[in-house]
């Protein structure tokens, strides 16, 4: 399954702007807070948890929340991606991968995964 999501850079901007750190709180768990330089950032991270909720079917809700999807970087910077243990389980998730890219006034990721053939 593929899920991809596109985000204007100015509306996390004005997010950020509005809410600050509590805004980040809403969305990132503290230890992905630590990898957010800037609004840019942030805007990629928020791309990667929508798309990996699309990936799975289901959207940001009761079934996956934003704490559920677990992003950190490799010591190169490139973005990781894994779920709750919950989720994984719920949906049978055996692999994942994702990229988030920035062109201009956007930042888009794309996240793929593999279920079990159980």
């Amino acid at each position: 399954m593929i899920g991809i999501d596109l985000i204007k850079l100015d509306r996390m901007k004005r997010f950020l702007e509005r809410f600050g750190d509590r805004g980040l709180h809403k969305f990132l768990s503290g230890n992905e807070i630590i990898f957010v330089k800037n609004y840019r950032n942030a805007a990629g991270f928020w791309a990667a948890k929508e798309a990996c909720a699309k990936a799975l079917g289901c959207g940001i809700g009761a079934e996956c929340g934003f704490h559920d999807i677990i992003l950190t970087k490799t010591p190169k910077g490139a973005p990781l991606i894994d779920l709750s243990p919950e989720v994984c389980k719920r949906f049978g998730i055996t692999d994942l991968s994702v990229s988030i890219t920035h062109d201009g006034e956007y930042a888009i990721a794309v996240v793929a995964l593999e279920k079990s053939s159980k």
